[in-house]
């Protein structure tokens, strides 16, 4: 598994032990056992009723997911006292990409059993957890998560909710609505944020009867129609006070922190949607013939093809080393009621989360708008299902936190580490600039030159850092041009590792000759990663940096950066890359 020391963020300025981290291939019998059961529910009760699910026939959600909870694909993330199977956070990454694919079923899903069941998992009383648990973990009850309201979106902390204890203190008496509730129209259970006494951010746990809780109209929207989405209105709601969850004043405690697990949860569930668009997209360029060969055939479409599976590739090698990473710093404490330890660990890989979330979100909308222009008109014709996927995608860039606030949470993070002394930024700066300079290590390994590669983006991410604090100093929060730039070279540099090295603990198993596949996916992945980390250098040093301190950093990173590039021999690669796709009408590696 992981190292603890491997704390979070560390992959910015500490090279990975490679023996030390989660990979798809480490995944045990039980954990193909829960893939092979989820993937079989999908199909069989799922998948038939998509067209149904779509035309929102809302009944329809909460009979499949009391056939989930039959199955036990609700109560992964619940322990066994209370009804669950208290499983690992690869387990759970693997239900999330089983049911990615499933539209407006797989939201419900995934949002029940992340941050609407997770906030009661990890910070409910004993009684809470005895009371509301085993009836989310089998489906007989159905859960929400409240935060956004009209105004409060990404600064979810200025909520205008608010609690008043009532005078015989037995209830807290809500008043607020909150908006883009998702499954709104058929859950029991709603985890909701409010201020007590107008200040103290609280969170609380709702139900459907409470007096005073009531739903606006489903809202119509663009893609996941399956998906029930309303507001959430609470006028004089009286709330049990036994129901008030963790403790007044530490709302944020929950709400940020479950949200790192969703953004996790949101990048298995894209992982998913891309591989069935892609197997979608295979079948359909295989069998779609133009100018007397099938599309497939053309070298254009193979490029195509292998960039999509290169990228997912990536995709999923981030999301299981997150999921790695996620079950050692939570796995221990099920049976915790040591909140700000729960937090605090919940916490700790915040980057990597938001990095699952972007990466996963934006590979699924290329994925999305690639496989419709394969598919050419058809993709526009509903019965593909095409135009569904790419509608359905779109979402995924909002959810759980837009992309631009997430890129801003791995910058920012980033440097509260660097403040807080965890790491000496200025010393690390330097020796990434010295690192630049010096020739490369001599190493023996199949991908030595793609490690290389890794240890130059991660010394551009550095020298890049190092430059922002000494042009902006305790101001650069409010240069989010540059903490954004910032933040995809941080992006390039975890997928880039995460492939790097996932690839180099195949090899030594099974030999290069086994792997090849993966080494083909390193390839195609890490040559789009070093020139998109060239090009986000150049700019930030462009901006940063003025005269002949300019000219030589631009000129280093272009020399550091060419060393791999000119080594790439993509056009072959692709086109190995999709024959072996082809073959299989679906993602290998």
């Amino acid at each position: 598994m992981v190292n603890l020391l491997n704390k979070g963020s560390h992959f910015l300025y500490s090279a990975l032990d490679g023996d030390l981290f989660f990979t798809p291939e480490d995944f045990t019998d039980e954990h193909k056992m829960i893939g092979a059961s989820a993937r079989q529910f999908v199909q069989k009760e799922v998948t038939p009723l998509n067209d149904k699910i779509e035309n929102q026939e809302f009944d329809l959600i909460p009979e499949l997911m009391k056939k989930a909870g039959e199955a036990g694909l609700l109560a992964h993330s619940i322990p066994e006292q209370y009804g669950g199977l208290g499983l690992d956070k690869i387990s759970k990454g693997i239900v999330g990409e089983m049911v990615g694919p499933t539209s407006g079923y797989g939201v419900a899903h995934s949002n029940h059993t992340c941050i609407a069941t997770l906030p009661i998992t990890y910070f409910g009383t004993e009684e809470q957890k005895k009371k509301y648990l085993p009836k989310l973990a089998s489906g007989e009850w159905i859960g929400a998560y409240c935060l956004t309201e009209p105004g409060a979106g990404s600064d979810a902390l200025s909520a205008q909710t608010t609690a008043v204890l009532n005078e015989e203190g037995s209830h807290y008496i809500l008043n607020g609505t909150k908006i883009y509730i998702t499954n709104a129209v058929f859950s029991d259970t709603f985890i909701v944020y409010a201020k007590v006494d107008g200040s103290e951010f609280t969170a609380f746990i709702a139900e459907k009867n409470h007096p005073g809780l009531s739903l606006g109209p489903e809202e119509r929207k663009m893609g996941i129609k399956g998906s029930s989405t309303r507001s959430v209105v609470f006028e004089d709601c009286m709330i049990p006070k036994e129901n008030l969850l963790g403790e007044v004043g530490k709302g944020h405690i929950i709400a940020l922190n479950v949200l790192n697990l969703g953004r996790f949860n949101l990048g298995s569930a894209c992982v998913g949607a891309s591989k069935f668009g892609l197997q979608k997209t295979l079948k359909f360029v295989k069998e779609r013939k133009q100018f007397k060969q099938e599309i497939a055939q053309f070298p254009a479409t193979k490029q195509k093809v292998s960039s999509l599976a290169a990228q997912l590739y990536a995709a999923e090698s981030v999301q299981y080393r997150t999921a790695g990473l996620l079950e050692e710093a939570l796995g221990a404490l099920y049976d915790s009621t040591d909140f700000k330890q729960i937090g605090r660990q919940m916490g700790e890989y915040a980057v990597e989360c938001a990095i699952c979330k972007v990466y996963g979100s934006e590979t699924l909308d290329w994925m999305a708008d690639e496989a419709l222009q394969l598919h050419g008109g058809a993709g526009y014709i509903k019965e593909y299902g095409i135009e569904q996927l790419y509608r359905d995608s779109r979402i995924n860039r909002i959810f759980e936190g837009t992309n631009e606030i997430n890129r801003l949470l791995i910058s920012t993070h980033f440097f509260r580490k660097a403040m807080k002394g965890e790491m000496d930024l200025a010393k690390e700066a330097e020796r990434a600039y010295h690192n630049l300079n010096q020739p490369p290590a001599v190493e023996q390994g199949v991908i030595n030159k793609e490690k290389e590669a890794v240890r130059t983006l991660r010394s551009l991410f550095l020298l890049n850092a190092g430059l922002i604090v000494e042009k902006w100093g305790p101001s650069l929060v409010h240069q989010q041009e540059a903490l954004m730039a910032l933040a995809d070279l941080a992006i390039h540099v975890y997928a880039a590792e995460s492939i790097v090295y996932r690839t180099d603990k195949a090899i030594v198993k099974n030999g290069e000759e086994k792997e090849a596949a993966k080494i083909d996916l390193t390839k195609i992945a890490l040559e789009k990663a070093v020139w998109e980390g060239e090009r986000i250098s150049r700019k930030l040093i462009t901006e940063l940096t003025e005269g002949e301190k300019r000219e030589n950093l631009i000129g280093l990173t272009i020399r550091e950066c060419s060393s791999y590039l000119t080594d790439c021999t993509s056009v072959q690669t692709s086109r190995t890359i999709a024959d072996r796709l082809y073959d299989k009408e679906q993602y290998v590696c």
